[in-house]
């Protein structure tokens, strides 16, 4: 009876993978619908290229790719938006937290519900935003703060139940240490 329980051990890793995975490609399905909304009916575009590039490089099916463009181009699906929370952490360290979702009510009420869980709360449009600059590929802070290893411990478990949201797609701060999060 000692091989009983191995298929069992593996069927609990398999789903605990495939869950992961389900996650990533939902992640890289949305930014693809959104970088192909935003380039029309250029399919050169560089950013949808971009998007493409990377969720080939996390190995995602190309009929997934292909549904996510033509999602985007208006031929299927839901209609995407790309949303920015602004926030500030532990030690007031500023967040910026990008969505992509298809209700933003329901989005947003969700972040709100996970920032209180954390003695945060969403703050208003420029609140964060003003320490970072845009960048091609996102936001770079202006400035970085250093933390205590209690406000860093605090902001990793933050940082880690909002990576858990599934409309959650990057998450910027101006912790030293901690800068981006995808």
């Amino acid at each position: 009876m000692s091989g009983h329980n191995k298929w069992s051990k593996i069927k609990h890793k398999k789903a605990a993978t495939d869950a992961e995975k389900s996650q990533l490609f939902s992640k890289h399905s949305n930014l693809i619908t959104i970088a192909a909304k935003k380039a029309g009916s250029d399919l050169n575009s560089p950013e949808l290229i971009a998007a493409i590039d990377r969720a080939k490089k996390d190995a995602m099916p190309k009929e997934n790719i292909n549904r996510a463009v033509a999602k985007g181009l208006g031929v299927a699906g839901a209609d995407l938006t790309e949303v920015l929370f602004e926030t500030h952490g532990p030690e007031g360290v500023a967040i910026l937290i990008t969505a992509v979702t298809t209700n933003n009510n329901r989005t947003s009420q969700e972040i709100k519900n996970i920032l209180s869980k954390h003695q945060c709360q969403l703050s208003g449009p420029g609140s964060a935003l003003w320490a970072f600059s845009k960048t091609a590929t996102g936001y770079q802070p202006n400035t970085y703060l250093n933390l205590s290893p209690l406000g860093l411990e605090k902001l990793k478990n933050l940082i880690a139940a909002l990576s858990e949201h599934p409309d959650t797609q990057v998450i910027y701060t101006t912790a030293a240490t901690l800068t981006k999060t995808e």
